[in-house]
């Protein structure tokens, strides 16, 4: 995928968890997305997008190499506040999701405008 928007993708791996953050800002067509530089292999443990007030009912897609939605369609017309996929207190992650040899990619559309921004992280065991 080409990026969108503005996007800015930070890596990091803590101990055995591999942590993803897209920290974005749409487009004035209220579209952004980028696809991460490393490949990933392992368990989709949490998908976390915590609250902006600016990404109010936005469509989010978080996708592996193969173009799977590691959200299962759940991150259609999400509403404001904290959303945290795959906690015992969030909604739950579709079913046990794994990332084989496979970059992950970004996509909101939707419900955002120019300036819009938001934050998704992923985590991966």
């Amino acid at each position: 995928m080409a990026s969108t928007g503005t996007v800015a993708i930070t890596e990091q791996t803590h101990k055995m968890i591999k942590k993803v953050t897209f920290d974005w800002i749409g487009t004035s067509g209220g579209l952004a997305g980028d696809t991460t530089d490393k490949y990933y292999n392992g368990e989709v443990l949490r998908i976390v997008h915590p609250e902006s007030a600016s990404s109010t009912g936005i469509t989010l897609t978080v996708s592996d190499s193969d173009g799977f939605d590691l959200l299962g369609g759940q991150g259609s017309t999400m509403s404001s506040g904290d959303t945290d996929f795959g906690t015992s207190t969030g909604a739950a992650i579709p079913s046990r999701l794994s990332v084989v040899d496979s970059k992950i990619t970004l996509s909101v559309s939707k419900g955002t405008s120019g300036g819009s921004t938001g934050q998704t992280i992923v985590y991966i065991r």
